[in-house]
């Protein structure tokens, strides 16, 4: 039955990714200094206190994670 994956599979498959995002990250983590970093992110920093809300920053995430299952579920059909 196609989509029927136990709960290890799952796991296997995030931990996976985790590793590969980390990688990633590890190693181009300099060309992406500039995220987190983007207009409309708040950041207030004081002497003993520190509040970061990268509204933009997310909202990037979650419109290029769209796209690509949007783009996905379309191959899949």
């Amino acid at each position: 039955m196609p989509g029927d994956y136990s709960p290890g599979k799952l796991l296997i498959y995030i931990g996976l990714l985790l590793i590969l995002i980390g990688g990633f990250i590890h190693y181009f983590g300099g060309t992406l200094a500039w995220f987190g970093r983007l207009p409309g992110d708040i950041r207030v920093e004081r002497e003993n206190f520190r509040f970061y809300f990268p509204i933009t920053s997310m909202l990037l995430i979650s419109l290029l994670l769209n796209i690509i299952i949007r783009i996905i579920g379309f191959f899949l059909k």
